[in-house]
C-alpha cells in the first residue's frame, strides 16, 4: 500500500445560481468551484486478482455504494484492466456537507488508478468518465478552480483570490435531492458573467430553502455573519466566510458556539491532487 497518500481536497462553491432545468430533470447551474487545503487522504494497494475492495468502514456508506469503489470499477471496465485494488480512505471531510468529499474521493481514485494501472487515459477522458459518477467529479479530476455551467460539468478555468476561510460544520447532513426537489427553490435566476461574479453580483439560490429546512444551518450562518460574509457551499450543510489571514480565522474559531464544529483552510486554485500525481511520475 502507498506510504504517500493521495489527497482528495474539499471544494467550496463561491456562488451557486440555478438558471433552468433540463427535460430530464437535471438543474442547469452557474457556479464557481475553488479547492481548499483540507482533504480526505486515500491509499491504494494494487491487487492481481481483479477484485475492487474498500478497507475499513465508513459510517452510512455501503462499500458497493462508495464512489471510490464505483470509480475504480468504472475505470477497470472501461479500459479492460485485469488488476484490482484495495482502497483505504482516511475520511476527514464531513458527509452531506457540500464540500464534495465523495466526488473528490472518486476523482482521486480515477487519477491514481489511471497511473497505477497504466490505463493511459488523458485527464479530459477521466473527467468524461467522472460525469457518470457525479456532476462535481470533473472539476476534481481537472484540478483547476473553475467557472462551471451546465449541470456543473462545463468548466472554464478561473483564477481567484486564495483567501483563508473559516468553514463551519453544523451537526446535520443535507440530502441534495431534497433541496433540488423543493417546490420553493429558485430555478429561474438570470445568467450572470464571470465579471458579474467577481463584482459581487452573486449568491446561493439554495440558501433560502436550506435555511428554512435546517434551522441549525441558518443559525451557524447567522453566527458566522458577525465576522464576515457567510455563504452556503453547494446545498450545505457547511457555511464559510473569507478572511485575510490565518490569524483571523483562529480568532473566529476560538469563539465557536457549542454544538458547531469548524476548521480553517486556505483556498487553492490548483488542487494538491495534481502535485501528488507529478511527484509519482517523477519518482517512477
Amino acid at each position: 500500500m502507498d506510504v504517500d497518500p493521495w489527497p482528495a481536497p474539499a471544494k467550496i462553491n463561491r456562488f451557486l445560481h440555478i438558471v433552468g432545468r433540463r427535460p430530464d430533470g437535471y438543474h442547469l447551474l452557474q457556479t464557481v468551484f475553488q479547492f481548499l487545503d483540507y482533504c480526505d487522504y486515500l491509499t491504494f494497494a494494487i491487487r492481481p486478482d481483479g477484485q475492487i475492495k474498500r478497507s475499513g468502514e465508513l459510517s452510512g456508506i455501503d462499500s458497493d455504494d462508495d464512489l471510490t469503489v464505483r470509480a475504480a470499477r468504472l475505470l477497470q471496465k472501461t479500459c479492460a484492466i485485469p488488476m484490482g485494488v484495495t482502497i483505504h480512505i482516511d475520511k476527514r471531510l464531513p458527509l452531506g456537507g457540500g464540500l464534495g468529499g465523495g466526488s473528490s474521493d472518486a476523482a482521486t481514485t480515477l487519477v491514481a488508478l489511471n497511473h497505477y494501472w497504466q490505463a493511459g487515459l488523458e485527464l479530459s477522458q477521466l473527467a468524461e468518465l467522472g460525469v457518470q459518477l457525479g456532476a462535481d467529479v470533473p472539476v476534481f479530476v481537472t484540478s483547476q478552480a473553475a467557472w462551471a455551467e451546465g449541470i456543473g460539468d462545463c468548466l472554464t478555468p478561473i483564477t481567484l483570490d486564495e483567501s483563508w476561510f473559516v468553514v463551519l460544520v453544523p451537526a446535520c447532513q443535507v440530502a441534495t435531492a431534497t433541496i433540488f426537489n423543493d417546490s420553493k427553490l429558485t430555478r429561474d435566476s438570470q445568467p450572470i458573467t464571470i465579471q458579474g461574479f467577481l463584482a459581487g453580483d452573486a449568491g446561493n439560490d439554495c440558501a433560502a430553502v436550506v435555511y428554512r429546512r435546517y434551522p441549525e444551518i441558518a443559525a451557524a450562518a447567522n453566527w458566522l455573519s458577525r465576522y464576515g460574509k457567510a455563504c452556503l457551499t453547494g446545498t450545505g450543510a457547511c457555511v464559510f466566510a473569507a478572511f485575510a489571514d490565518f490569524a483571523s480565522t483562529q480568532d473566529v474559531l476560538q469563539r465557536l458556539p457549542e454544538r458547531v464544529s469548524g476548521f480553517a483552510a486556505r483556498g487553492l486554485n490548483r488542487s494538491p491532487l495534481q502535485a501528488r500525481l507529478q511527484r509519482e511520475i517523477t519518482d517512477a
